[in-house]
């Protein structure tokens, strides 16, 4: 049972972080807005979320393409994802397709120099 508590306390631990990072994201890049901290933490939870359940499934179905473009592609999907956050997410602004894939690369540089790892399994 202290494992369980242990790992929950860590989710929640990266979900903080993670949030914290998307309000960083948000104030370097001037297309994209969150409202605050709250909608931040929503945000970085939907992300991990769809990273986790429909990524997946668009890597494998876009394979051939992200293989003909050696994998860049893999950005138009993390773009599509912010645009779908966007889309979901009330006090998430996102200024277009260009401002989701600058989001994406930016966020996750911050994430991963502050060591998050949603959506990804230990």
């Amino acid at each position: 049972m202290a494992s369980k508590t242990s790992q929950s306390i860590d989710i929640l631990i990266q979900l903080v972080i993670a949030a914290v990072a998307v309000l960083i994201t948000s104030y370097i890049l001037p297309g994209v807005a969150v409202d605050g901290f709250l909608s931040a933490l929503i945000l970085a939870a939907f992300i991990a979320l769809m990273n986790v359940t429909i990524k997946p499934i668009l890597v494998i179905l876009t394979i051939p393409i992200t293989v003909f473009t050696l994998g860049l592609f893999l950005l138009v999907i993390n773009a599509i994802i912010i645009l779908i956050a966007h889309e979901v997410i009330p006090g998430f602004e996102v200024g277009g397709f260009w401002y989701a894939l600058l989001f994406s690369l930016v966020l996750s540089l911050i994430n991963s120099i502050f060591g998050v790892k949603l959506g990804n399994s230990h």
